[in-house]
């Protein structure tokens, strides 16, 4: 029924024009930030999800930088643990020269001095060796011990780096004296036995760091999975949201052009008056 107190079209044309306006505003914001979620009302659940995934990659970010350390520290160490071994080798190599008969006793105290030398060496590598100023092959940091690595997003997803220590004194190389022949044959056994005491503690750096390298790759595959997913979840389907745009500024025209008709009815009303 026609009336001029109230303009029921004119009403319903203003409702539709803020409905419409409103979800312009909305595909617009969704279009200019790149996701579907601007607000908590858009996805309540998907946002959720979202800010977890994205808790998790950031975590895994930060576990990708503890075992590149890890790494870093392990073959710092592998190397510091070589030296020594070229050195237990070049101490054989005396340790052998001396326990020859050809060998007179005033050689035998020329090669004690460099044999000397070689074990004073083997605890300067071992102190000297050092990551972030520890110390690390002298039994006196952490790493003897062991130190937990966080490779993972949880509490629990850790590495544990150990390292032994390989000073003179724990390679029973300290005391060893090649002056005389017998002092020789007695060393090359003790010897013996520090080369493979090494070679086991680089055999273990090897197997350590290997797993890191493994976690390493394990890291950057769940890191790329994880951003994946959390793209379905956040991202904006950028057509989609385009066609909706599209089609909430088409109604938004057309509930303009409503409501100034509307506007008009009134005035066509008062002419029926006259």
């Amino acid at each position: 029924m026609p009336a001029i107190s109230t303009n029921t079209a004119a009403n319903a044309a203003v409702r539709y024009l803020n409905i419409n306006s409103s979800q312009e505003t909305s595909a617009l914001s969704k279009l200019s930030s790149g996701s579907r979620i601007t607000s908590a009302s858009d996805d309540a659940a998907g946002l959720a999800i979202s800010t977890r995934i994205s808790s998790d990659v950031t975590t895994l970010q930060q576990a990708a930088t503890n075992a590149s350390q890890a790494t870093a520290i392990l073959q710092t160490a592998d190397g510091g643990a070589s030296n020594i071994s070229d050195i237990l080798a070049r101490m054989k190599s005396l340790a052998s020269e001396s326990a020859s008969g050809t060998t007179t006793d005033s050689s035998r105290a020329y090669i004690q001095s460099e044999f000397s030398q070689l074990t004073s060496e083997i605890d300067s590598i071992s102190t000297g060796t050092r990551y972030s100023s520890q110390s690390l092959l002298d039994g006196t940091s952490v790493f003897s011990s062991g130190v937990s690595v966080l490779v993972g997003s949880s509490g629990s997803d850790t590495i544990t780096i150990t390292l032994a220590s390989l000073t003179a004194s724990s390679l029973a190389v300290s005391s060893l004296d090649v002056s005389t022949q017998s002092g020789a044959t007695s060393a090359l056994t003790a010897l013996d036995t520090a080369i493979d005491t090494v070679s086991a503690a680089r055999a273990s750096i090897g197997a350590q760091e290997s797993r890191f390298n493994f976690s390493s790759d394990s890291i950057s595959t769940q890191t790329q999975n994880l951003e994946s997913a959390n793209s379905a979840i956040k991202d904006v389907d950028i057509a989609a949201e385009q066609a909706t745009l599209s089609s909430a500024e088409v109604k938004t025209q057309a509930a303009v052009s409503a409501e100034s008709a509307a506007n008009q009815m009134p005035q066509y009303l008062l002419k029926l008056l006259g």
